[in-house]
């Protein structure tokens, strides 16, 4: 049986429909410190309109959506979140090894797009 789907906020930044970190690394199975970490290993994969952080003013602005902080000491947000439009979220699952990236990776193919992220 499916686990339930993640719940994914698709954002509109910079007039491009983009996913935030922390939502794609809970599709992906892996927590956002591990995502972004690939992702600065491989950041040649991800150009600007796969990928990108968003800046002081963008993060501030989106900061009440994205629900970022918490009571509790060490329960936020320490650095501004990296983005991901449809092609960049499919990418991610080429630099993942979760087992749930492998399957992402082996048969959505990349004409299925925010539909298969739901989706998981």
């Amino acid at each position: 049986m499916r686990n339930k789907a993640p719940n994914i906020r698709i954002l509109t930044v910079r007039d491009q429909k983009v996913v935030l970190d922390s939502d794609l690394a809970v599709v992906y199975g892996v927590t956002t410190k591990r995502l972004n970490e690939q992702l600065r290993r491989n950041r040649r994969r991800f150009p600007e309109d796969f990928a990108f952080q968003l800046t002081a003013k963008e993060f501030e602005a989106q900061r009440s959506q994205f629900a970022t902080l918490k009571t509790g000491r060490g329960q936020y947000r320490k650095y501004r979140p990296w983005v991901f439009t449809e092609h960049g979220a499919l990418q991610v699952a080429n630099i993942l090894r979760s087992d749930r990236a492998i399957t992402m990776n082996t048969t959505c193919g990349d004409a299925v797009g925010w539909t298969a992220l739901v989706a998981w």
